[in-house]
């Protein structure tokens, strides 16, 4: 399945170089979520995992923001007149948004400016790599609404990428961290000026697709299945994995590569 030609209703949609570029455009608002754009993203990504002509994603938001989390008109409202059996259908689609991210092979990179909160953080949380800016402002609101922090996998998620203590101070106060401070903290891999963020992005984009996609794949897979794994299961699934990358012909052009004093070029099989 090839996704280039894919054409997006709620959100911009690029492809190009098997590179695709994800922009949430409603700069008026701070490029808020709806029930549609949750569920369209949420496909999207689905569809990643059969996306052959994609080996990267890029998500970013226009504007001079990320994503403002649900929108307050058109998501927060209509949630307060919901019964029980609505609100779990729309916070368990919510959370297969974060699922498909983390199942889909390709890398994720998110390109945090400005405002990232509430939905807009779960997404760049769920996102592989992160890179963003002095001027990026990063929360876990949802405290700050009268909810629980544990929304679409944080309580999981954010823990292992900046430690327990310091995922429970953003839970529990849904406060912002600074782009400095999230850097500091690891959420962030590292800050890059705004007019910069774009072609940095890309930039990273594209060394990960000149790298072995396929084998890239399977580190994003251990990744993700190794959290509920002891360390002799971990050891041995890696060894299993590395197995299957050895039968790969990326392995073997990179062997023939370094004997030739060449830079292997990866195809990806």
């Amino acid at each position: 399945m090839e996704l280039s030609s894919y054409q997006a209703k709620t959100f911009l949609f690029s492809a190009s170089e098997s590179i695709a570029t994800i922009t949430l455009d409603r700069p008026a608002r701070k490029n808020p979520l709806t029930f549609e754009s949750y569920a369209e993203l949420r496909d999207l990504f689905g569809q990643m995992r059969g996306a052959d002509d994609i080996h990267a994603v890029i998500i970013g938001g226009s504007a001079g923001n990320f994503c403002a989390g649900g929108d307050v008109h058109e998501i927060i409202c209509p949630l307060i007149e919901m019964d029980m059996k609505g609100l779990l259908a729309f916070t368990r689609m919510t959370g297969d948004l974060v699922k498909a991210m983390r199942a889909a092979p390709q890398p994720i990179i998110a390109a945090i400016d400005g405002v990232c909160v509430g939905a807009g953080a779960i997404i760049a949380m769920a996102s592989d790599l992160r890179l963003g800016t002095p001027e990026s402002r990063i929360a876990f609101l949802f405290n700050r609404v009268g909810l629980a922090g544990c929304d679409m996998g944080a309580c999981a998620m954010l823990p292992r990428i900046v430690g327990q203590g310091r995922a429970a101070e953003l839970l529990f106060t849904g406060r912002a961290m600074s782009g400095e401070e999230a850097e500091r903290w690891g959420f962030l891999n590292r800050l890059v000026a705004p007019d910069a963020l774009a072609g940095e992005a890309h930039k990273l984009a594209t060394r990960l697709v000149w790298g072995p996609t396929f084998a890239n794949g399977i580190t994003k897979t251990q990744l993700n299945q190794e959290w509920a794994m002891s360390l002799d299961a971990a050891i041995e699934s890696e060894a299993q994995a590395q197995a299957i990358c050895m039968q790969t012909r990326d392995f073997e052009r990179a062997y023939k590569a370094f004997v030739a004093g060449e830079k292997p070029l990866f195809e990806g099989d």
